[in-house]
């Protein structure tokens, strides 16, 4: 099986969920620069949100440059990490409308934990596929960064309780380290 169908599916998935969060950007009720203040929670978490999107983006597109073709299970944990990723819209959205609450703050550290491990299966999955000699699987190796990351979204998970700014500077911090795209 090919693999141009899934990157387009993804690729179209991804432009959508985009779309989707832009769309609860409201239209300020008046024109002067007070008027904008109370949307910059909102605006953000979108921001945060924009960046994360254009990562998974970024690397999902890199990371199928190396794929030669998919089966069934590939198709399938493609669909895995979609799934979690289409949910950060309504978790971007609550939490900026709700000034990064702590509920709001720890469902979208959930999201964005689950879209990692759902990252993470869909690499092992390729890995699979194609051989642990592949170019890919070098390129991957260990994916310390990975799960690093992960490790990162639990302790924010887990901070959320207490203090909900920390947890957001984790967030921060995961979206600066996979800025760069992974090689």
């Amino acid at each position: 099986m090919t693999k141009n169908r899934l990157e387009a599916f993804s690729d179209g998935v991804m432009a959508i969920i985009i779309t989707i969060m832009v769309l609860e950007l409201k239209v300020p009720h008046g024109d002067g620069p007070s008027d904008l203040l109370p949307l910059l929670p909102v605006f953000l978490s979108y921001v945060l949100s924009f960046i994360y999107v254009g990562i998974y983006w970024n690397n999902h597109h890199h990371l199928f440059h190396a794929v030669k073709n998919i089966n069934g299970p590939i198709l399938w944990a493609n669909l895995h990490l979609l799934f979690w990723l289409s949910l950060m819209p309504f978790a971007s959205g609550w939490m900026g409308e709700n000034h990064f609450g702590q509920l709001p703050v720890l469902v979208y550290g959930m999201v964005m934990l689950m879209s990692g491990v759902a990252y993470f299966v869909l690499c092992r999955i390729l890995i699979a596929h194609h051989g642990a000699a592949s170019i890919l699987a070098v390129a991957l190796g260990q994916d310390r960064k990975g799960m690093f990351s992960v490790a990162l979204y639990l302790l924010a998970i887990l901070l959320s309780f207490f203090e909900a700014r920390l947890s957001l500077a984790l967030y921060v911090l995961v979206a600066l380290i996979w800025i760069k795209p992974d090689r």
